[in-house]
């Protein structure tokens, strides 16, 4: 095998030079000042040059790319940074991993369906009624002391139909 001083075996790839920030940002969509908030809170990681300037491994627009998602999700970024811990450390992520780690919130995900389902079908109900009891409407008030006590705007405290408490 030949081959000259400094480079690498015939055969192997050159490893491709790392991101600066600026240059993950215009990949991933992701302002700089985000990354730099990602990179404090732990989500992703940087390497220094001589300079101070940050250079990115190119596997970490993969990690951006999940955390993007995650956010649309509604998932909080303690989670995600949880989940990204379940990462292997020393080697880019394969695709076994990144599905590995999304199917962490598949039965969260599929209850947030379950209650937007049932929230959708409710606010039928409920502006068909025509109460909008903020105190009796389980879908606007939920959780409140005074939902089963009735109320609304009708005679009588409203349409029995409406979404009180029981």
């Amino acid at each position: 095998m030949t081959r000259t001083a400094g480079s690498p075996p015939t055969g192997s790839a050159p490893k491709p030079a790392p991101l600066t920030i600026g240059e993950l940002a215009a990949r991933s969509g992701v302002p700089a000042s985000t990354l730099r908030f990602y990179e404090r809170r732990g989500l992703i990681a940087s390497e220094r040059t001589l300079g101070n300037q940050r250079r990115y491994p190119r596997d970490v627009l993969r990690r951006v790319t999940f955390i993007r998602m995650s956010q649309q999700l509604g998932i909080p970024l303690s989670e995600v940074q949880a989940v990204l811990g379940l990462l292997p450390g020393g080697r880019t992520p394969t695709a076994e991993d990144w599905a590995r780690i999304s199917r962490c919130w598949r039965k969260e995900l599929d209850a947030r369906l379950g209650r937007l389902e049932e929230l959708r079908d409710r606010l039928e109900e409920c502006t068909g009624c025509g109460c909008m009891s903020f105190s009796g409407c389980l879908l606007a008030n939920p959780d409140g002391a005074t939902g089963g006590k009735g109320g609304g705007a009708g005679p009588g405290g409203g349409d029995p139909r409406r979404l009180t408490r029981s």
